[in-house]
């Protein structure tokens, strides 16, 4: 019954008609021009990333805890099996507290991703766990609990009351323009998952607005933001018609996958999974990545590093005593580079050999 709802929930999701202004779509890319693009690139594999010193995106970007000597050794790890990507959230309020040291970070760190032959996804906007972001020195982790610091941007209730303010379009709009035709970057994730924590559309106005505000700019890498939650039809339908490529996330096991990716071909547009592995999900690389491989799918597994976020646990299930879980949930390295499993690592670097 489960899958049978989920494919009938994909299925109104993925083909509803949208009445969207046609203005978003006047610097979409053609499929020829993004199949070009894909064309262009080795098979895409990668981590979300975010460095073991940092409990959130704020904790990575401002001033005070920047730490390019940690992204510095464990992009060297991801390099090491043949990562060749990485997505990587950025924040609004790091860059409204310091825009010029902000804008110099990021291209910091972008100097060291190309050290190790790494491209980067920059996320722009986040609906994700904390509702409360605020500037300035972040809270320890809470033990034994998944993504315990982590922060919306802009947040709730400012998704829905800053959707058309200036200061959110001046924030995407100087940050794309800056790195528009820098090639290190693979593309544009404008917004994580849309609609999370039981927004539902309340996010469509400002997911419509941050395609309006990249369209303006039209940057030489292509634009997408995720389809993440079946049931969501007006986000996912909205999701799908503006993106330049198709790019979803998956926690599920293989087969259910599987459903997924063939109900995604019909959009006909380059696809990337950018975000799946979930071991106690049954979502494991040993099930998904060769099938991502075979379908010539990017693969952009969550995470690289047990760190302060604690991604070793899994969603809802925290351990009091901070032992380490029988199983991870996420990651593949612990912060001395030594693989959680080897075989693991072993399959990634064949993987990426191959292709």
């Amino acid at each position: 019954m489960k899958k049978t709802l989920l494919v009938f929930a994909l299925a109104l999701g993925f083909f509803g008609f949208s009445q969207s202004g046609a203005n978003l779509d006047a610097n979409k890319w053609s499929k020829e021009k993004a199949k070009a693009w894909y064309a262009e690139h080795d098979w895409i594999t990668g981590a979300n990333f975010i460095p073991s010193t940092a409990i959130n995106q704020l904790e990575m970007w401002q001033e005070a805890t920047y730490d390019p000597e940690t992204i510095d050794r464990e992009l060297g790890y991801a390099a090491g099996i043949g990562f060749n990507t990485m997505r990587v959230y950025l924040h609004s309020l790091a860059y409204k507290a310091d825009k010029a040291g902000f804008k110099k970070r990021v291209e910091d760190y972008l100097s060291i991703a190309d050290n190790h032959d790494i491209k980067t996804i920059f996320v722009i906007f986040d609906d994700v766990w904390d509702a409360n972001p605020k500037i300035g020195t972040q809270r320890d982790p809470k033990t034994g609990t998944h993504n315990s610091g982590w922060m919306q941007d802009p947040g709730y209730p400012a998704s829905n009351e800053m959707a058309n303010s200036p200061e959110l379009k001046a924030y995407v709009q100087d940050i794309i323009k800056t790195f528009k035709d820098d090639d290190r970057i693979l593309f544009w994730d404008l917004y994580n998952e849309p609609g999370n924590n039981g927004k539902n559309t309340e996010s469509l106005p400002l997911l419509t607005n941050v395609f309006k505000w990249a369209r303006e700019i039209n940057p030489s890498q292509p634009l997408s933001a995720g389809l993440w939650s079946w049931g969501y039809k007006e986000l996912n339908t909205f999701q799908a018609q503006h993106s330049d490529i198709i790019t979803y996330h998956d926690y599920e096991n293989a087969d259910m996958h599987r459903r997924v990716i063939e109900l995604l071909k019909t959009h006909d547009r380059p696809m990337i999974c950018t975000e799946y592995m979930a071991r106690t999900n049954d979502s494991r690389f040993s099930t998904t990545l060769p099938m991502l491989a075979e379908n010539n799918i990017g693969a952009i597994n969550w995470g690289l590093v047990n760190g302060k976020t604690n991604t070793i646990y899994a969603w809802n299930t925290p351990i009091d005593s901070g032992e380490e879980p029988v199983e991870w949930f996420h990651d593949v390295f612990r912060k001395d580079g030594t693989p959680y499993r080897q075989d693991e690592v072993d399959l990634i670097k064949k993987l990426n050999d191959a292709y």
